[in-house]
């Protein structure tokens, strides 16, 4: 028996997801290579994916090197001409059984790259909490018809589709008889959820489904597109006690002009309406977002008005991204930010986040929380607020907090 496959991981939560999926399938074919997930992203992204690369060549001599995920997708080429690359896989191929036994007995093409846009199933492969005993994530969604001037990752990934209702639900109820307290609904453009299925369903169904017949304990969802949010699911949020109230949101900035340009489907008044509304619905609820400083044609007016959505909407976390042009999208060939006005305006978008976040601990002090144990002394609260407790918890229960501290950015309890 060879050894085991080794996995390097970058990028989004999906990515780590399909990551095990691939890391299963490998042990079970008996492939025996280091696996490089990578992301595509950003320049950066793609920069450090080929950096880790080399090192993994230099750490493991003798293994294969198969790199896959949506940098290998969009550019394969790039990576099968690397002296340290055997194997490079495309996204919808890395999920496939048969992929994986090619590779195990030493059957497989050095590059295995379909059409990613002719992809119409998406693999619903079940990972039980990614090596931890409090979480499980469920992917119900691979891929985007929107077509963002800044994105690549639709030819990563392709278009839209959706998993079922019903193999979701029976997915959620085997976690939950597994012991799990907390489901994570993942996807690439989750509100999209349904609409290649018959009746064309919405997120807002699927999470209602899976609440009625599942005793799931907590429902929480990934990164959603603020503007398809539908009824249903606005009315869980007023309603729905097992439905997590952290939301985060792919906003990417606070000015009309700039979102134009992105070819956004929301303006900021959309934003700042939705954040009001999902508060109202539910006052604890609180926001994470994605922004991106830097855009092509941002001035210093933009960058205000992107600064001020931090406030605006209540945000507490944030995912800041300095802009960095990926080859092939519309951005790419709009005229470039400095570059260092565009690290000044990250590092101001994440001092705000900063001060947000630092704001949203202080005020949970003296509080009574319920906190998922991550670890014996480790958990998250509803809104997903990290807790450090001076003594041990079992790991994956649901127990009380009482807030008294805040420290080293988390929440402190007994």
């Amino acid at each position: 028996m060879g050894e085991m496959p080794i996995l390097s991981n970058h990028g989004c939560r999906l990515n780590a997801y399909e990551a095990h999926a691939m890391e299963a399938m490998a042990r079970e074919a008996g492939v025996d290579a280091v696996i490089v997930n990578t992301c595509a992203v950003t320049s950066e992204a793609v920069a450090k994916a080929r950096r880790d690369i080399r090192r993994l060549r230099r750490d493991h001599p003798g293994r294969r090197i198969v790199v896959t995920g949506c940098a290998a997708q969009t550019d394969p080429d790039a990576f099968a001409a690397m002296d340290e690359v055997d194997v490079v896989l495309g996204n919808a191929d890395k999920m496939r059984p048969a992929t994986w036994s090619a590779l195990g007995t030493g059957d497989s093409e050095p590059v295995v790259v379909d059409d990613i846009m002719s992809v119409t199933e998406t693999a619903s492969h079940l990972i039980d909490g990614f090596g931890t005993r409090s979480r499980a994530y469920v992917q119900v969604q691979n891929g985007c018809d929107h077509r963002c001037t800044f994105c690549i990752i639709p030819f990563g990934r392709g278009n839209s589709r959706s998993v079922p209702a019903g193999v979701v639900v029976e997915q959620v109820a085997r976690l939950v008889d597994r012991g799990f307290q907390e489901v994570v609904l993942t996807g690439v453009d989750l509100t999209s959820w349904g609409a290649d299925l018959p009746g064309a369903p919405r997120l807002g169904d699927l999470c209602a489904r899976i609440l009625k017949l599942t005793e799931v304990a907590r429902l929480r969802i990934s990164s959603i597109d603020s503007i398809e949010v539908d009824d249903a699911l606005m009315r869980l949020i007023a309603e729905e006690g097992r439905l997590m109230p952290h939301l985060h949101l792919s906003l990417q900035h606070g000015h009309d002009l700039i979102l134009k340009r992105m070819k956004r489907r929301h303006s900021r008044a959309d934003a700042v309406r939705f954040c009001a509304e999902a508060r109202r619905l539910r006052p604890d609820m609180t926001f994470g977002a994605d922004l991106i400083a830097g855009f092509p044609t941002e001035t210093e007016d933009h960058h205000a008005a992107n600064l001020s959505l931090v406030e605006a909407c209540g945000l507490t976390w944030l995912h800041v991204f300095p802009y960095s042009p990926r080859p092939g999208t519309p951005a790419a060939r709009m005229p470039a930010v400095d570059g260092r006005a565009i690290k000044a305006r990250a590092a101001e978008l994440r001092a705000a986040g900063a001060a947000a976040e630092a704001a949203h601990l202080a005020g949970q002090v003296g509080r009574t929380h319920r906190v998922l144990m991550e670890s014996p002394r480790m958990g998250r609260t509803e809104q997903f607020a990290p807790v450090r407790f001076g003594s041990d918890r079992a790991e994956g229960a649901v127990v009380p907090a009482a807030i008294d501290a805040v420290a080293d950015g988390a929440l402190r309890a007994a």
